[in-house]
C-alpha cells in the first residue's frame, strides 16, 4: 500500500512538473517568435539633419529621388527600384545610372574609406515572367548590378563592397498596398565607417 501511494505521489509530481515544462516551452516559443519578427525588421532610418544653412545634407541626391538617413552611426542611402530598374528586371535604367553616379560621388567624397553594404530588397509579389527563380534572386541581381556599376563606372574600390539580396524580407512597410510595395522595392547602400 505504501508503495502504491508513493507511486501515485510521484506520478502526480511528474504531471505537475510536465505542466510547468509545457508552460515554459510555450513562453519560450512566444519569445522566439517575437525576437525573430523584431530582428527581421530593419532598424529605422532617421533622416539626416539639415545643415546650418538650412539646406538638406545632399541636395544632389534629393533632386534625383534618392533617400538617405542615419541608422545608428551608419549612413543609409536608398535607391528606389522605381527610378533604377524596370519591373522584374536587373538592368539599370538611365535614371538609375544617373542616381548612382551621384551616390558614388557622394560616398567617395564623404566616406572614402567606408565599407559599403549594397543590399537588394523586393516586395512579396511572386516572380512571373522575369526569368528569376524567386524574389531573393532578383534582389541579389539588382544589388550586383548596382555594385558592378559603381565599381566599374565610378571607381568605388571593389574590396570595400559587400553585396547581399534579401528578397521580400526586412521590408520597410507591410506589402498590403501598391504604395507600400513600392517602398520595399529598393537597393540600400549602407556606409559603415566604424573600424575603417
Amino acid at each position: 500500500t505504501r508503495l502504491r501511494e508513493e507511486r501515485a505521489r510521484l506520478r502526480a509530481e511528474v504531471e505537475s512538473q510536465q505542466g510547468v515544462i509545457d508552460s515554459l516551452n510555450s513562453q519560450l516559443a512566444d519569445a522566439n517568435q517575437r525576437a525573430q519578427s523584431t530582428s527581421l525588421r530593419p532598424a529605422e532610418v532617421v533622416p539626416t539633419a539639415n545643415t546650418a544653412k538650412g539646406r538638406n545634407a545632399f541636395p544632389e541626391l534629393d533632386a534625383l529621388g534618392v533617400g538617405y538617413g542615419m541608422r545608428g552611426n551608419d549612413l543609409v542611402i536608398t535607391v528606389p527600384a522605381a527610378i533604377s530598374f524596370p519591373s522584374g528586371k536587373a538592368e539599370l535604367s538611365s535614371a538609375g545610372q544617373r542616381a548612382l553616379d551621384e551616390v558614388a560621388k557622394t560616398v567617395k567624397r564623404e566616406y572614402p574609406r567606408g565599407l559599403y553594404y549594397i543590399e537588394g530588397f523586393t516586395d512579396n509579389d511572386p516572380i512571373k515572367k522575369s526569368g528569376f527563380a524567386n524574389n531573393r534572386e532578383l534582389s541579389l541581381a539588382r544589388a550586383l548590378a548596382v555594385h558592378t556599376y559603381i565599381v566599374e563606372q565610378q571607381g568605388i574600390p571593389d574590396e570595400q563592397c559587400v553585396v547581399a539580396g534579401h528578397g521580400p524580407y526586412r521590408n520597410l512597410a507591410p506589402n498590403d498596398t501598391p504604395a507600400n510595395k513600392a517602398k520595399n522595392r529598393r537597393v540600400e547602400i549602407t556606409v559603415k565607417t566604424q573600424g575603417r
